[in-house]
């Protein structure tokens, strides 16, 4: 589906133009056409690379969709795969979005997500100074919009794990956290597959050799690299502490298990004192001082007893109990 399709020049609006004329306007000098799709159909992928003169693989990989972050050079055209990521119910949805650049052309195709670029290309028609730098500033515009949406999933991310964290003391939650942990820990790993491969790819825009269109947005491209490399710290951090709080919840969870083991070894040896003593007078042997003692009963009952109170003092001194 076919977003919009407009055409600017020397950073300003000229006018929303149909497909068909595209090629027209890519002739003239200082134009250049801005065109997104949404979850496009072949037939007009096939539309657009006849008009752009696209690569067939770079169109194919657009068009099948499912690729790794990756930002590719195709001649004179490059070729950028973006992971868009956002939250829904709680749980991290995935789409992307496929942008190809020409010196006088940016071409983004949006799928698998509900969140658009009207508000990208409404920055960018207000500093018409910035977008008169052409295709190369609209793809940092798009990128560095991407970009800062990662921020806020991982803040909800380490606001979750500040609540597990909280809760890892708690007796009897012991199997629910681990299994909060487990689903916090595949909700990260869902972002680090979208932002970290694509630190490799926007290096490659800034310094050394780049791509003609990024020839004069360099240090915009440097900024969006900064932007990563905060959000890869951040990502680290947080899986880091989620191990840690795996561990630690182990340990409360062995812990707790020590404490029920000692428990019942201390009330087993209490009572496998008393029923030593039972079964001594328990023998049915005929010549047994106690057995014609008026108070051999109450003594044998209050030595039991006698017993049981010393092994239980000692054992709660010794925390046992």
């Amino acid at each position: 589906m076919l977003i919009n399709c407009i055409a600017y020049m020397d950073g300003r609006k000229i006018a929303d133009i149909p497909i068909s004329d595209i090629h027209n306007y890519l002739r003239q000098e200082d134009c250049f056409v801005w065109v997104a799709l949404k979850d496009a159909t072949a037939a007009e992928l096939q539309e657009m690379k006849r008009q752009f003169d696209l690569h067939e693989l770079a169109v194919e990989d657009a068009l099948v969709g499912h690729q790794r972050p990756k930002i590719e050079e195709y001649g004179d055209c490059l070729f950028t795969v973006i992971k868009l990521v956002e939250m829904e119910n709680g749980e991290p949805r995935v789409g992307e979005v496929a942008i190809f650049v020409g010196e006088n052309y940016i071409l983004s195709v949006r799928s698998g997500s509900s969140v658009g670029f009207l508000g990208v290309r409404d920055r960018c028609e207000r500093e018409p100074h910035l977008l008169k730098h052409g295709s190369g500033f609209v793809l940092y515009a798009l990128m560095d919009s991407v970009v800062d949406r990662y921020f806020p999933i991982i803040d909800l991310f380490e606001t979750e794990l500040e609540e597990i964290e909280s809760d890892i003391f708690v007796r009897g939650k012991a199997r629910p956290n681990i299994e909060r942990l487990y689903a916090l820990k595949r909700k990260v790993m869902v972002l680090r597959h979208a932002a970290v491969p694509l630190l490799e790819g926007v290096s490659k825009l800034y310094g050394g050799r780049v791509p003609a269109v990024c020839q004069n947005t360099q240090e915009y491209f440097r900024d969006v690299y900064d932007h990563l490399v905060r959000i890869s710290t951040s990502i680290d951090g947080v899986r880091d502490t989620i191990a840690i709080a795996m561990q630690v919840n182990l340990s409360v969870v062995t812990i707790d298990e020590t404490d029920v083991t000692k428990r019942l070894a201390a009330w087993g040896g209490i009572f496998a004192a008393a029923t030593a003593l039972v079964g001594v007078w328990g023998m049915n042997f005929e010549f047994m001082p106690e057995l014609k003692w008026t108070y051999g009963y109450p003594v044998a009952l209050g030595l039991i007893v006698a017993v049981c109170l010393v092994l239980y003092y000692r054992f709660k001194r010794a925390g046992w109990l």
